[in-house]
């Protein structure tokens, strides 16, 4: 239930966004750039990452979106199931593993973050751009989530497959989908 009383029982993000808009399209210019720009890391591992990190702040919203975009970017299903499962058991590829224990580490514990913790990363094949923007990722979704969980939007995809983002399949066509989402609202 919304904590905001102007927002309606099933809230979406959308109807939040176009009551407050302010300072929106400049976040959704980030997060296009953030999501879709170039990168090291795939766009679908770059909606894992953003998924992950819903996924350990519990936020529904922002999993449910995320999920299916880092699906309709290639991530299997059954991966997350797993990593939002268990980190240390999922079936991670091994490449990947050492962001994702970052990620986890930067959202929960900050301060203790190591050398090893990033060296492991390198140690990865990954270069500091790719970690970095593992770092933006986690930022990005830890406020984007405070935001949702904040107004109280509880808008959950799993009971409302209908409105899943990328249904149509077509991974082409969110490409851009933040920004696309910005000019659908008027930011």
């Amino acid at each position: 239930m919304p904590f905001l009383p102007s927002l309606l029982e099933n809230a979406h993000l959308s109807d939040l966004f176009q009551l407050f808009p302010r300072g929106l399209r400049p976040l959704m210019e980030y997060t296009d750039s953030l999501l879709r720009g170039e990168s090291d890391l795939s766009i679908g591992e770059r909606e894992l990452i953003a998924t992950y990190t819903s996924a350990l702040n519990a936020c529904t919203f922002c999993y449910g979106s995320h999920r299916a975009y880092a699906e309709l970017f290639g991530i299997d299903a059954a991966l997350i199931d797993a990593l939002v499962a268990d980190l240390e058991s999922a079936p991670v590829d091994a490449k990947l593993r050492p962001i994702l224990t970052y990620v986890a580490k930067l959202k929960d514990m900050p301060p203790r973050l190591t050398d090893a913790d990033a060296r492991a990363v390198f140690d990865a094949g990954w270069s500091e751009a790719a970690l970095f923007d593992a770092i933006q990722i986690c930022g990005l979704f830890n406020m984007m989530n405070r935001l949702v969980e904040g107004a109280g939007i509880s808008f959950d995809y799993a009971k409302n497959p209908e409105n899943r983002p990328g249904a149509d399949g077509d991974a082409r066509k969110h490409a851009h989908s933040y920004l696309g989402y910005a000019d659908r609202l008027g930011l």
